[in-house]
């Protein structure tokens, strides 16, 4: 893929896409950025854990990066992408309550004010509520990205531009849900798909109407939706307007909505964490695709072509024509690591005695990963394997059965998870 070179300075307010696509016809609203970073990341495991979630392990190489170097985690990866997108105080992390001592350590330019803690997990729809309200009570006019903790996408280049056009979107439109979707290189079947409509002028044939969300399909469909040319992997990526996205919430799931209003009115006040520790675990449990854009899209398509189509919620996608790796598990991690002429690929620190602290011999399509320099582990003549060794716990799989790797999970004790 051809590197896209510019001064990428960044001012808040100035557009990065070419001058003829600047679609907002006032000044920008205020931008903001929220990371969703509250998984558990169990298809990780044990490398992975309660302690140390999968957002936070530092086993990611950066690109350039000479052995030795020193590895990075995935959110610290996911909040420097946003250099040149959202300045660095109106940049949040929604993460479990849990977690918050690891983030501050590891991550100090995040202030407490700017990690947003859960007392449990309440889906992804909860989350980006939560983070609406406390935006919206600090500024009517926030707009806000949500972006994940364990996606790699490169050059960042191009996801900047792309992420400023989505702002732009909704600074012309407060009324737009946008969503971001991949442009497919193989027909995967992990992902949900986003099909495409009609262009949305002024925007370079990069900005469309959603015509519909889709579930993870099977083969058939999937090479389908790839020959066609107007489907896009869902990222999971959005921009909107804190207001509006509150109001999608009172008319989809009001039972959220009533639930986020009682802990917007007492944040900030002596009673915020008792009313967040009381309320949050009571919103029902679901994600934003089923509980605001798919009845969103719904919404646009009884009406369109009707005199409320100007005033009712539009959902509309970026597509995303870049290299973007979803790591949520051992295979997905592998391709950040370089394959030898065997598809074989390691990842082991140096071991005590000098050298690395691991080898495969006569393996082939095998992924061995090791963070333990005084154990060294050899693999000999195996194929499609998976071996992942940490100080307190080893696991060997066949790569095919590492969507199962939950299912070992929950059997595990609970020091070990």
């Amino acid at each position: 893929m051809p590197r896209i070179v510019r001064d990428f300075t960044f001012h808040p307010h100035e557009c990065l896409m070419p001058r003829a696509s600047c679609l907002a016809p006032h000044p920008p609203m205020p931008r903001h950025a929220m990371i969703m970073a509250g998984g558990s990341g169990t298809r990780l495991w044990p490398m992975s854990r309660k302690s140390l979630p999968k957002q936070l392990v530092p086993f990611i190489d950066r690109p350039g990066a000479g052995r030795g170097k020193a590895k990075s985690s995935l959110l610290e990866i996911s909040a420097e992408r946003l250099k040149d997108v959202v300045p660095q105080n109106r940049r949040y992390i929604c993460t479990s309550e849990s977690y918050r001592s690891n983030i501050r350590a590891a991550m100090p330019h995040f202030t407490d004010e700017q990690i947003i803690g859960e007392p449990v997990g309440r889906d992804t729809v909860n989350a980006v509520g939560l983070t609406a309200a406390i935006l919206a009570k600090l500024d009517k006019d926030a707009i806000f990205c949500v972006l994940t903790a364990d996606h790699l996408i490169e050059p960042v280049e191009k996801f900047a531009e792309l992420m400023h056009l989505g702002f732009q979107l909704v600074e012309s439109d407060p009324l737009r849900l946008v969503t971001f979707s991949i442009k497919p290189t193989h027909p995967a079947t992990g992902f949900g798909y986003v099909e495409r409509g009609r262009v949305l002028p002024g925007t370079s044939n990069l900005a469309y109407k959603v015509e519909r969300f889709v579930e993870k399909p099977d083969a058939v469909r999937a090479q389908a939706y790839l020959e066609s040319g107007v489907f896009g992997w869902n990222s999971g990526m959005f921009v909107w307007k804190a207001s509006t996205i509150l109001d999608c919430l009172r008319r989809y799931k009001p039972e959220s909505y009533e639930g986020l209003m009682k802990i917007q009115a007492a944040w900030g006040t002596p009673d915020q964490k008792r009313v967040l520790d009381e309320v949050y675990p009571t919103l029902p449990k679901i994600s934003v695709d089923y509980a605001i854009m798919e009845p969103a899209t719904r919404e646009q398509s009884r009406s369109a072509g009707t005199p409320n189509e100007a005033s009712s919620i539009k959902v509309c996608t970026v597509i995303m024509d870049l290299t973007w790796l979803d790591v949520g598990s051992w295979p997905s991690y592998g391709e950040t690591l370089n394959a030898d002429e065997q598809g074989n690929r390691v990842s082991v620190p140096p071991s005590a005695g000098g050298g690395a602290a691991g080898r495969v011999l006569k393996c082939s399509n095998t992924l061995v990963v090791s963070d333990d320099p005084s154990h060294y582990v050899a693999v000999l003549g195996c194929e499609g394997l998976i071996v992942v060794h940490t100080k307190e716990a080893t696991l060997v799989m066949p790569r095919e059965k590492a969507e199962e790797l939950k299912l070992i999970h929950a059997e595990l004790p609970e020091g070990l998870k």
